[in-house]
């Protein structure tokens, strides 16, 4: 079965940034089968863009924190896919046309986890890492069979109530011992078990 970049539900779809005319968007008026906001993408010049360019993406870590900021859980989201599978992964989403980094990340936490999570992100968000997926498996440790994806991916404690929602069926929260474990990897989509492990290091939660 493929693994794909996780992205927004189809009410977040047309929210994409058009194409520039050197890509054939008209740049006015309405968006075939889309948004009437010449500033979205239909799902077709979605499709166009991703055989053209990388792709812009945010992914967050949701993790809980003790009194001294020691990560205590990992909160790890079950998804279900169009075709009815499901699958272990963790809050990421595209970055819109004119959107900070942050703005999207705090947008696809709440999208994911509920607007009641709470989750506490700096002035300036800075990320543990870069993560390439490439449509072609082995050219890194990430793949997106659709698409060239560059992810900037961010661990982000939460302070509230988690209520998983839009095609987040549940978060399971985990210790970091379970979450880095081979068992969890080999149930996460796109090599994200790999995403994780380098997560928990960066803030020292790996023994």
């Amino acid at each position: 079965m493929p693994v794909r970049t996780p992205d927004p539900d189809p009410e977040e779809l047309p929210d994409e940034p058009r194409l520039p005319s050197d890509l054939g968007a008209s740049g006015i008026g309405a968006v075939p089968g889309g948004s009437s906001n010449p500033g979205w993408l239909s799902e077709f010049e979605l499709e166009s863009v991703r055989r053209r360019l990388p792709m812009l993406y945010v992914e967050a870590v949701p993790v809980r924190t003790d009194g001294v900021g020691q990560v205590t859980d990992v909160g790890i989201l079950l998804r279900s896919t169009s075709m009815g599978d499901l699958k272990r992964t963790i809050v990421s989403g595209r970055v819109r046309y004119g959107e900070t980094v942050r703005d999207a990340l705090f947008r696809h936490l709440e999208n994911d986890l509920g607007p009641m999570a709470f989750p506490l992100l700096p002035p300036q968000p800075t990320p543990f890492t870069v993560a390439e997926y490439f449509p072609i498996p082995g050219v890194t440790a990430f793949h997106d069979d659709r698409q060239h994806a560059v992810s900037l991916a961010f661990v982000v404690p939460v302070t509230g109530t988690c209520e998983p929602r839009q095609d987040a069926l549940e978060v399971t929260w985990m210790p970091p011992e379970e979450a880095a474990s081979d068992t969890l990897a080999a149930e996460m989509e796109g090599g994200r078990g790999s995403l994780i492990r380098m997560a928990l290091a960066s803030v020292g939660a790996l023994r």
